[in-house]
């Protein structure tokens, strides 16, 4: 591991600070690419206009001719966070705006697998249903198109994804990533795209004169859901991701958000009044997640769909059920995953071994829900692009395996597949996905192809110096800036994906350290001579008297007095 600091241009941090940005943030936002006070504007009015974002007004167009016929719109999302919050502002949203018969359908992610398949679309036409939206999908889903509109149903297709080299034949396609579209935000995730058709409706409604500007619904309502699926979808957060995510932060904080949202904070036992980008990534994004994995999305829909108080307690503690024991059929799989990948190790030049460039595992016993994080897992403890496969579970595709992948940076995931299916054809029965995160189908027959294969492109592709895992960080930190108050200023700002936490860097002498729970490591350190408590969860391994850590600043709780610590995030020796 290597420990390497940003570059802070010293010329953009004094003109922040003239423009009254507090000095510590100074320093941190020109670290991240911030020139001027301006670009740190939430303000709704900054958002990127919906007209820009290409197929936006054809499909206004197209939804409100379809309210004005009282016609019956059915959603299908994806099983995530990302499709669960876009199908929840999806059904809210249009009936804020007149639509009176707006259902959804989620696919099982066992059964049905991925996106909108023919099977799909035919069970939205035997609903009855007029139109056909899908959320957070679609963008690849050439025959489950074809298959709707061949049983006349109209299709507007909403995603985010990367485009195959077919487009599907909907009636209108809204994604920033299709060719032709110039929307600057190309990281938006699902739900802002599904937040973006919704602004577009409501000002072609207004052209109508359906309402005016001082009747027209107000659609910042879902700003809390578009926040939340935004950050759990680990999208980019361009400026434009930025602002939305700020605008949702704030209702939240406020006391403005829908019941589940709420009952949520609840049940993760966190505090909506002090929600934070962390809180939406790592305590309510995996509750829901867990039902798409283990269950069924439509638990975690609805808890975003209701208004009852009562109701959506009840689901979001279904939900954190459904997570524990996901985290307990994690925890398993992750152990025998690890064991898998280090019998891929072989020995280099001096006899020291080390993993190969990409990982791929396999094992009767994984559960296929799981696999993304466990891919995740394995990648963050080797530093290698990985996936993780389990046998489908779907009746009749037993000896198909479906794996998840998550890469390092310098490795385009989606690409890497498309090379591999080039090269072994035949051998991906389907995949799709991002640059950091993937999605693809094997017969079993094929792993080891696929494993060489995969291999292979990465052996190509990556140069050596990507195989080392680098944590970036701002640097030292001053003394004067070890402050609580300090603390909340920083957890109050939006951090996530292209817009890291603050983690700083410096040398500390180890003073004592002892395991917590078998598998976290507690620290007692001197730094710049003064003592500082410190943990490093999931590390188990003990550090030498002086070392140079890499480490955020955390705010530790105990007997109603909040001390300052150090939350350890890597250690170069």
């Amino acid at each position: 591991m290597k420990i390497v600091a940003r570059e802070i241009p010293p010329r953009t941090v004094w003109a922040l600070e003239q423009a009254g940005v507090h000095p510590l943030l100074a320093r941190l936002f020109a670290a991240r690419g911030v020139r001027a006070k301006e670009e740190l504007d939430d303000g709704l009015a900054l958002l990127l206009a919906p007209d820009t974002l290409h197929g936006t007004r054809e499909a206004a167009v197209l939804l409100a001719d379809a309210i004005a016929q009282d016609k019956r719109l059915c959603i299908v999302a994806d099983y995530d966070c990302d499709g669960a919050t876009a199908c929840a502002v999806g059904v809210r949203g249009l009936r804020l705006l007149g639509a009176k018969n707006v259902s959804y359908l989620v696919p099982d992610r066992v059964v049905d697998g991925y996106g909108l398949t023919p099977p799909i679309a035919e069970r939205v036409a035997a609903s009855g249903a007029d139109m056909l939206i899908t959320v957070d999908n679609g963008i690849a889903s050439v025959e489950g198109v074809a298959a709707a509109k061949a049983r006349g149903l109209q299709v507007l297709v909403t995603d985010h994804h990367l485009p195959g080299p077919e487009l599907p034949s909907a009636d209108v396609l809204v994604n920033p990533n299709q060719p032709g579209c110039g929307f600057e935000s190309k990281s938006i995730a699902g739900v802002g795209v599904m937040f973006y058709v919704l602004l577009a409706l409501r000002s072609e409604l207004r052209r109508r004169g359906v309402f005016d500007t001082a009747s027209q619904p107000k659609l910042d309502a879902l700003l809390p859901l578009v926040a939340l699926g935004t950050v759990a979808d680990v999208v980019r957060l361009d400026a434009n991701n930025r602002r939305l995510v700020a605008q949702g932060l704030r209702r939240i904080r406020a006391g403005t958000m829908p019941a589940g949202v709420a009952a949520l904070f609840k049940a993760a036992g966190r505090n909506a009044s002090a929600a934070t980008t962390f809180d939406f990534g790592f305590a309510l994004g995996p509750r829901i997640n867990a039902a798409g994995r283990l269950s069924d999305m439509t638990l975690g829909i609805e808890c975003l769909l209701t208004d009852d108080v009562g109701r959506a307690e009840e689901l979001a503690r279904m939900l954190d059920g459904i997570n524990r024991e996901r985290r307990d059929i994690e925890g398993g799989m992750r152990d025998q995953a690890l064991l898998l990948a280090e019998s891929l190790f072989a020995a280099d030049g001096d006899g020291i071994e080390a993993p190969p460039p990409a990982i791929s595992v396999f094992d009767a016993g994984f559960h296929e829900g799981v696999v993304g994080i466990v891919a995740s897992r394995i990648k963050d403890r080797f530093h290698r692009p990985t996936f993780v496969f389990a046998a489908s579970g779907a009746p009749g595709k037993e000896q198909e395996l479906k794996g998840s992948g998550r890469s390092i940076p310098g490795f385009h995931l989606r690409d890497a597949l498309d090379l591999v299916a080039k090269r072994h054809p035949g051998v991906l029965l389907r995949f799709g996905g991002h640059a950091m995160a993937a999605g693809c189908t094997v017969a079993r027959e094929h792993f080891e192809t696929f494993e060489k294969g995969f291999a292979q492109v990465a052996r190509e592709l990556l140069a050596e110096s990507a195989l080392t895992r680098q944590i970036e960080t701002d640097g030292p930190i001053a003394r004067e800036y070890m402050r609580i108050d300090l603390v909340d200023t920083l957890h109050r700002e939006v951090w996530g994906q292209g817009f890291a936490p603050p983690t700083f860097s410096e040398e500390v002498e180890v003073v004592s350290q002892r395991l917590v729970g078998e598998k976290h490591l507690s620290l007692k350190l001197r730094h710049q001579g003064q003592p500082i408590d410190a943990i490093w969860f999931s590390h188990t391994e003990p550090l030498p008297p002086k070392v140079k850590l890499a480490f955020r600043l955390d705010a530790d709780e105990w007997q109603g007095v909040r001390r300052l610590r150090f939350l350890v995030e890597g250690a170069e020796f």
